[in-house]
């Protein structure tokens, strides 16, 4: 049964490394500097509870800070003095004044522009310029018999050099420690007041104006860079991340936990210690002060994300890149966000709304996307996994590449804008291969040298349950065959045995291999979807394989040839009958009624293979396929790549045909259409 400690004071207690914490109730619980180290905390829920510091640590930080301020103010009146020595009527003592000046006006400028670091940067430039130029000065002064006066000279621009550095030591030093007082105390007129009472201190102490001048600059600087720190201002990280730091320490510490689905809704998480911390799947929402935690290299670690975490509001953001493994943005509002090449590993995207979202090789592994909205998102190359739970997913269209000017509707699918997809449709659409063997053609690929090596391997091997689900051209001249395989198959020594074959296999002349055709209608077949492969101009991306227009050929562990993918084993002739009209319908009439154009010509090929009875089954898909390319390329029939298809898809056709008896009606039509269909590509 799962501890409950709703509700009561825990502040200091010790549960370090307890594994009995798992579902424990920490609601309401008051657990400032409790200690959580290296404890189970799975599905422990922290919701509404006070984490933090215990009162006697934060005013032990508070006081440190004001001490800091309080000698950074002294510091800032001794540069002060330094720099009230241009007045002075030693050249020696102006020197060191005006070197102190130009150097403190310098880090002033850098730091407010550019940050601290920029400002440390230049001051060392600077610093070095100075000391070879006072170098040159002393060799000078030294050559003109003035030695007597190498010591004073020496020991004003030593003390100005000393100065500066103590000075903008103390600066940073100030300006952590105003952070530190707000990240502690939560309100910046604590450490402003006690950094301005120090400097007025200073100041009624004073009688010299240009010194006056430097401290009240100096301790407003280091007000204003530990406020911007605070704000969250990137070129104040350096000091934010020292103070968060600092004001952590005796806080409440869950370093090395595992808090996986823990809750912390609406929790006050400020100085709080989550380096190490299991967060995965982690509840954020309304949390409070997670600004002010102690983040390690945890996703909290960016304001950016932490703000989407509490809010649940990143529409139209941009996460590119970032690794966001295991968070938790359960229904949270994500439309026309960017989340290129991001990490969304074991995330929860449960009920999210990724409407036309960027995923664009997005990783998802183990990613929880029930019941989320993907309608208009674009998928390109996204990465998931047997492991992505697509359950309840809801979306009417996605689109497979990213948007540009010229194509702002990529690759939609479904290819029909007048479709979408139906409920449940896009889960089984989208369904991604996971175990597959990749044949990969790196130089001139032989179409009937494929299908032999292939049918061969999927014959000596049946156990692997071979079977081809994507075919892809790359290139001119380079081939992917990717094909599934049983769990455990040794893909190694399978494509080793493969590539063997096929090499052998290419080898031979074309006589000899057509002996071995003649052996088998499946090979025959499969060099005809080979070919097609091969003629296609477009792919498009399904899961994270890249399929040609003609992918998911299934090949069973017989090596039988049967259709498309998600079929029977005999091809759904209906489908890609009425896929093919779908393709008719999107090309124009012709102009002429008595002049048949590529669509009508089309047509009646169409209804000729369909009504032929001397015609196999397979035979019958394998034709509707040629057409259904035949029509693709008819959108634009004088491009040279669609004339390329127009000419692989005629030959393909004419090849099933010439099987026929030649007073078959359909070789009657395709003797008649054919030519008739080449003229108008282009052909001949």
């Amino acid at each position: 049964m799962a501890l409950d400690f709703s509700g009561q004071n825990l502040r200091g207690r010790n549960f370090k490394g307890r594994q009995d914490l798992a579902g424990a109730n920490f609601s309401y619980a008051d657990i400032r500097g409790a200690n959580f180290t290296n404890a189970n905390l799975k599905g422990t829920n922290f919701s509404y509870a006070k984490a933090g510091l215990q009162r006697r640590w934060a005013i032990f930080l508070v006081l440190l800070s004001w001490l800091f301020s309080g000698l950074s103010g002294f510091i800032w009146e001794l540069n002060g003095n330094v720099v009230s020595q241009i007045f002075d009527s030693s050249i020696y003592n102006q020197i060191a004044g005006w070197i102190t000046l130009i150097l403190l006006i310098a880090f002033f400028f850098v730091t407010i522009l550019k940050g601290v670091g920029s400002g440390l940067v230049l001051f060392f430039v600077v610093a070095f310029t100075g000391a070879i130029t006072t170098a040159i000065a002393l060799v000078g002064a030294f050559a003109k018999n003035f030695a007597g006066d190498f010591a004073v000279v020496s020991s004003k621009i030593f003390a100005a050099g000393i100065a500066v550095a103590i000075v903008l030591a103390f600066a940073i030093a100030a300006a952590i420690a105003v952070a530190a007082a707000i990240a502690v105390a939560a309100a910046i007129a604590v450490a402003g007041g006690i950094a301005v009472a120090t400097a007025i201190a200073v100041l009624v102490a004073q009688t010299l104006t240009f010194s006056v001048v430097f401290t009240v600059a100096g301790t407003l600087l280091s007000i204003y860079i530990g406020w911007r720190a605070m704000k969250g201002d990137e070129k104040h990280s350096l000091i934010r991340n020292i103070a968060v730091t600092f004001a952590a320490t005796g806080g409440t510490s869950f370093r090395g936990a595992d808090l996986t689905n823990a809750d912390f809704t609406q929790a006050t998480l400020k100085s709080t210690d989550f380096r190490n911390t299991i967060l995965t799947r982690t509840h954020w929402h309304k949390a409070k002060m997670l600004d002010r935690v102690r983040p390690g290299s945890t996703y909290l670690q960016t304001s950016q994300v932490r703000q989407l975490l509490i809010t649940r509001q990143g529409q139209d953001k941009n996460f590119d890149r970032q690794i966001l493994r295991g968070i938790n943005l359960k229904a949270a509002n994500l439309a026309e966000t960017s989340f290129i090449g991001a990490g969304l590993s074991e995330a929860n995207l449960q009920d999210a709304d990724l409407s036309r979202a960027k995923l664009k090789q997005t990783q998802l592994d183990g990613t929880d996307l029930t019941g989320a909205t993907l309608t208009g998102a674009y998928i390109e190359d996204w990465g998931i996994t047997n492991t992505t739970k697509l359950h309840g997913v809801r979306c009417e269209y996605v689109f497979m590449r990213l948007p540009t000017k010229e194509d702002p509707d990529p690759l939609r699918k479904p290819d029909n804008k007048q479709e979408v997809f139906a409920d449940g449709d896009f889960a089984d659409f989208i369904k991604p291969i996971f175990d597959t063997l990749d044949l990969y053609h790196n130089q001139g690929v032989d179409p009937r040298a494929v299908a032999i090596a292939f049918k061969n391997l999927a014959e000596n091997h049946p156990e692997a349950e071979l079977e081809i689900v994507a075919m892809e051209k790359r290139g001119d001249d380079k081939f992917l065959l990717r094909a599934k395989t049983a769990a455990g198959s040794d893909k190694s020594q399978l494509s080793a045995e493969y590539f063997d074959d096929y090499n052998q296999l290419k080898a031979l002349s074309q006589s000899q291999q057509l002996l071995l055709v003649e052996r088998s209608d499946r090979i025959r077949n499969l060099e005809i979807m080979l070919n097609t492969a091969l003629g296609q101009p477009k792919s498009y991306t399904q899961g994270n394989t890249i399929m040609s227009d003609i992918s998911g050929i299934n090949i069973q562990g017989s090596s039988n040839v049967s259709g498309i993918a998600g079929n029977s084993s005999v091809a759904n002739l209906g489908t890609i009958s009425g896929n093919v009209s779908i393709a008719l319908t999107q090309l124009p009439d012709s102009p002429d009624a008595e002049k048949p154009g590529i669509k009508e010509l089309l047509s009646q090929l169409q209804e000729a293979i369909l009504q032929s009875a001397d015609l196999a089954e397979t035979d019958k898909a394998d034709a509707l396929i040629q057409i259904q390319a035949l029509a693709e390329a008819g959108k634009s029939p004088q491009e040279s790549t669609k004339q390329k298809t127009a000419k692989n898809a005629i030959t393909m056709l004419k090849g099933i045909f010439s099987g026929l008896p030649a007073i078959a009606s359909l070789v009657e039509a395709g003797n008649k259409l054919l030519p008739a269909i080449s003229k108008l590509f282009g052909l001949g």
